[in-house]
């Protein structure tokens, strides 16, 4: 039997911060659902699903079916990750070749300013904007995050991010390092990584390869590259295009993993769950 003294702790009210409570009220119900699916255990000490629901939701002045409808919806909610790189390190071509073999998972389109680039499709690659256009957004406060990077600006829409997560579809954004530090802010939860290259030289290589930029643009991006290079420490995960085969399959792990989080999993097999334990 696991215990959780946390009627001690929720009848203190003066010395208990309610927001906080609220932020860890869906994991909080989550874990006791996988381990006590039928309220099989209630003592003084301990607190079951069901004492939750029925005596917590007074305390933090919110509807109790509210209440217990949160741990559910919250495992129902897709995953952010945010995915950062400099560029040449082969971040789109891993997120590209990643999203084609899961339907569960989606790429934002960012908008920016920046010019389209051959092949590039507008909506598509990027939704393509003047300043003007930019500015205005984000004065709306339309972006879930925004930046400027090589005198251009790209941002996020927040709308799209959030409606996609609920749902119950995994998004990433492929944003530079100050775009998933603003996201990570405001969204705690999301998961970040960073692709690095195996070598300057091979990044150089890959930067040349790609025809798309003169020698002043790729200078310019080699220098920038060591700088942006240096925030790989905020990331969660940490990936090397070396063998991209590898780093893919390193990827696939990586989203394999959160989707048999405890969270999805009791949501997603909560009959067999109940049908095991009775």
């Amino acid at each position: 039997m696991i215990e959780i003294d946390i009627k001690l702790i929720v009848n203190c009210k003066f010395s208990i911060n309610r927001k906080r409570i609220v932020k860890v009220i869906p994991w909080l119900l989550l874990v006791l659902q996988s381990i006590n699916m039928n309220d099989a255990f209630c003592s003084d000490s301990a607190v079951s699903w069901g004492w939750l629901c029925h005596n917590l939701p007074h305390y933090l002045f919110i509807p109790r079916s509210l209440f217990c409808l949160i741990g559910s919806v919250m495992a129902n909610l897709g995953t952010l990750y945010t995915v950062s790189a400099p560029s040449g390190a082969g971040k789109t071509s891993l997120v590209s070749a990643l999203v084609k073999s899961n339907p569960e998972v989606c790429v934002s389109v960012s908008h920016t300013t920046r010019p389209m680039r051959p092949g590039e499709i507008d909506g598509v690659n990027y939704h393509f904007v003047d300043h003007a256009t930019f500015e205005s957004m984000l004065a709306e406060g339309a972006f879930l995050e925004h930046a400027r990077v090589f005198s251009n600006l790209y941002g996020t829409s927040q709308q799209w991010v959030e409606d996609t997560l609920k749902q119950g579809i995994d998004v990433i954004l492929e944003i530079d390092w100050q775009g998933a530090q603003q996201v990570r802010k405001l969204l705690p939860d999301t998961v970040s990584l960073f692709i690095l290259p195996p070598s300057l030289a091979c990044l150089r290589q890959r930067l040349t390869g790609r025809g798309q930029d003169d020698s002043s643009v790729i200078e310019a991006r080699m220098n920038e590259a060591i700088s942006e290079m240096s925030h790989y420490v905020e990331a969660d995960y940490l990936i090397v295009n070396d063998d991209f085969t590898v780093a893919l399959a390193q990827f696939q792990a990586l989203i394999t993993s959160q989707h048999i989080r405890l969270a999805r999993q009791v949501e997603r097999h909560q009959q067999l769950l109940k049908d095991l334990l009775a």
